[in-house]
């Protein structure tokens, strides 16, 4: 039920904001969602998943291997487009080439979104198996990023000739995917609890990696002194979150 309540209120969650986002065209709010995403992501890594997998695992190096195999993994799927985090609407993996007839980027990034949103559902279910503490952080900082991430992906869509109620609807379908990884994975590793600790550090490689080699370059864009320490403090606050998160829910 757990599993259940987080993938799907994730989700309704995440494209919600998103739209909100998008519709209003509050360019500077998602610059700070991403910074505090930043924050939510590392804070869940290492404050949370990874040492749960330690915890799990007899070896240190398996967890460690796992995590280095991780980065090298998201990395090849990023570089087949099929694992990509834009927050704006000029990536360079998606640039439109017409702004109608549903171009190619728009299928592209739906396509991604839905096998990364399918993967998140995976590490909710993982994370839920471990502990329920862990599962509701690990929920938290997978909604932390997904929300600028969807509001990259609206505002490609609309630039590839969606109409705004389409790029809704798509995006809640895509969405969906998350109920169907996490359901899938819980039957899957109820029986094979023995790669959770393996699983959680592909959780903690991807959570890792998004935040460092495709939100943080994003920030340098950024250069004045004014941004660079409101970005500094709204990592600290999505750090800060997780650790509260930590507090309240071992309450």
């Amino acid at each position: 039920m757990w599993i259940i309540t987080a993938s799907i209120f994730g989700g309704i969650l995440s494209v919600s904001c998103a739209a909100l986002f998008a519709l209003n065209a509050r360019a500077h709010w998602v610059n700070s969602l991403v910074s505090y995403a930043i924050g939510a992501l590392l804070g869940a890594a290492f404050l949370e998943i990874l040492p749960e997998a330690l915890r799990l695992s007899a070896s240190v190096s398996v967890v460690s291997g796992a995590v280095l195999g991780g980065i090298l993994l998201f990395f090849t799927l990023e570089k087949l487009l099929l694992w990509r985090h834009c927050h704006h609407d000029h990536c360079e993996a998606h640039d439109p080439v017409e702004p109608s007839s549903h171009g190619r980027s728009g299928t592209m990034i739906m396509v991604g979104n839905t096998f990364h949103n399918f993967v998140d559902g995976i590490i909710i279910a993982a994370a839920f198996l471990a502990d329920k503490h862990l599962g509701i952080v690990t929920a938290l900082a997978i909604i932390a990023h997904e929300i600028p991430q969807e509001v990259g992906d609206f505002m490609i869509l609309l630039h590839s000739g969606y109409t705004k109620a389409q790029a809704l609807l798509v995006n809640l379908v895509s969405s969906l995917a998350t109920f169907l990884g996490g359901v899938l994975a819980y039957y899957a590793l109820r029986s094979m609890q023995g790669i959770v600790p393996v699983l959680l550090a592909l959780a903690a490689a991807s959570m890792i990696y998004v935040a460092v080699a495709d939100l943080i370059p994003g920030l340098h864009k950024r250069t004045t002194l004014r941004d660079t320490l409101e970005q500094v403090a709204l990592i600290a606050l999505g750090i800060s979150s997780i650790v509260l998160v930590q507090f309240f829910v071992a309450e």
